[in-house]
């Protein structure tokens, strides 16, 4: 496969959020006074509230989730799950609400949409797909992505990509996210006339440049080893949490025995039987309401799975940029063997051992003619070479600069996103222990009254 385009241009600016005909007049008119200016390339150093014209203008919501049963490429029956996207202007267009504009997408059109984006714009952390198949669930929880608890979940985590993409200074204004919203039909063709899978870096390239390249750049290697420790803690930590709501589901559910004996007991019990039959009662509400507080927790998880898969998205940035730095390199390698050879054809000493040299003592020296020919091509090459050189260090230093400020955007999203999470999932441990005291205690008072 090809390398990703070296046009800085096409590389690092956003394609023009261009009008485009569709029948939502009104979601055109919210957009299209920022589309005009969709190619001024933002720095990335803004906050999430600041460039997010999208989130301004529109409301995006994936609301609705639907199994569906069709036929794939290979023309075999499959059953698989659509999205309803809806997107709806938050203004007012001649005093009347602009209706909701909807279309349904399956999670393979999200991938494809991600896809193109981890192309197009190789500079910027972006955001994760909810996973496909459930990991680090408590026991109760099915594991099928058709379960619907899971749909559910993942409903939730593709609406929050969809809000993280509208949020991104440069991701939302590109064309194809546009489309993605308001175009149903021949969308995926669209984009595969991009050509972006042309454009893509193959893996085995990328897993070479990171071996052989020779001056890594200390912060994209000591960020692809952030990424990597990062991955591995919410690793542990997600399962860890998924060890203690098993247990935790074990405890309460065990709970409901007290409510069955209580019960037996009252009925062999005349003055205690009402006491011990509501204390019983308090017992299996408290059993049972264990599955809620569970379920609620899946939410926290998911939270962190996002930073899980972020980590990902991370090292991507630090793939690319070993790339563009092997390619560097080997650039700047080759430019130097080239003078090597023009200086060694305009002296007549060769310095190191070569095929040439070897060929020259055995048939005889070349004709000067034939060496200045030679000298001549050689120069050509070496000024063809410094040019190439020069756009790469001019992309390279571009690429740094806007990956750098988008990383440093992503690491206050983060800090603020898992503060929030971790203090939600602290509040709802210390809200569920108050339901316990309080069952407890309401046992208390039934024991009391005996």
């Amino acid at each position: 496969m090809e390398q990703a385009p070296s046009d800085p241009e096409r590389q690092l600016q956003p394609a023009p959020l261009e009008p485009l005909g569709f029948s939502d007049a009104g979601l055109e008119a919210a957009v299209g006074e920022q589309a005009e200016g969709a190619r001024e390339e933002s720095t990335g150093d803004g906050t999430m509230t600041e460039n997010n014209f999208w989130l301004k203008k529109i409301e995006i919501s994936v609301s609705e989730a639907e199994k569906r049963t069709g036929r794939n490429a290979m023309n075999m029956q499959e059953t698989y799950t659509a999205y309803l996207i809806e997107t709806r202007s938050v203004e007012h267009i001649d005093g009347q609400s602009v209706l909701t504009d909807s279309l349904w997408r399956r999670y393979s059109e999200f991938e494809l949409l991600r896809n193109y984006l981890l192309v197009y714009y190789p500079h910027i952390v972006v955001p994760p797909l909810p996973e496909k198949r459930a990991e680090f669930v408590w026991h109760k929880l099915s594991a099928d992505n058709m379960d619907p608890d899971f749909v559910e979940r993942r409903r939730i985590g593709l609406e929050n990509f969809l809000l993280r993409v509208a949020s991104h200074p440069i991701l939302c204004r590109d064309k194809i996210f546009y489309l993605f919203l308001t175009q149903e039909g021949n969308w995926k063709e669209t984009v595969n006339e991009t050509g972006y899978q042309l454009k893509a870096d193959s893996r085995l390239k990328a897993l070479n440049a990171t071996f052989r390249v020779k001056n890594p750049d200390k912060r994209f290697t000591e960020l692809k080893h952030y990424s990597d420790e990062l991955q591995s803690v919410i690793s542990h930590l997600l399962r860890v949490r998924a060890r203690v709501a098993d247990r935790l589901y074990g405890v309460y559910k065990v709970h409901g025995n007290y409510g069955r004996v209580f019960s037996e007991w009252s009925a062999i019990e005349k003055e205690m039987g009402d006491g011990l039959q509501s204390a019983g009662h308090h017992m299996d509400v408290y059993a049972s309401s264990i599955d809620d507080i569970l379920e609620d927790e899946e939410h926290y998880a998911d939270q962190l799975k996002e930073y899980l898969f972020y980590a990902e998205a991370l090292r991507a940035v630090c793939r690319k940029h070993e790339l563009m730095q092997y390619d560097l390199e080997m650039a700047a390698q080759d430019l130097a063997s080239k003078k090597q050879q023009c200086e060694e054809l305009a002296t007549g000493t060769v310095r190191t051992f070569s095929l040439k040299g070897m060929t020259t003592k055995l048939f005889g020296q070349e004709t000067p003619e034939q060496r200045e020919a030679r000298i001549k091509v050689l120069e050509e090459q070496i000024n063809e070479g410094e040019q190439q050189l020069k756009s790469k260090n001019l992309e390279g230093r571009e690429f740094v600069k806007n990956a750098w400020a988008d990383i440093e955007r992503f690491r206050e999203q983060k800090n603020h996103d898992l503060k929030e999470a971790l203090i939600s999932y602290a509040v709802m441990q210390i809200s569920m222990c108050k339901k316990g005291i309080q069952v407890w205690t309401n046992a208390k008072e039934c024991f009391s009254k005996m």
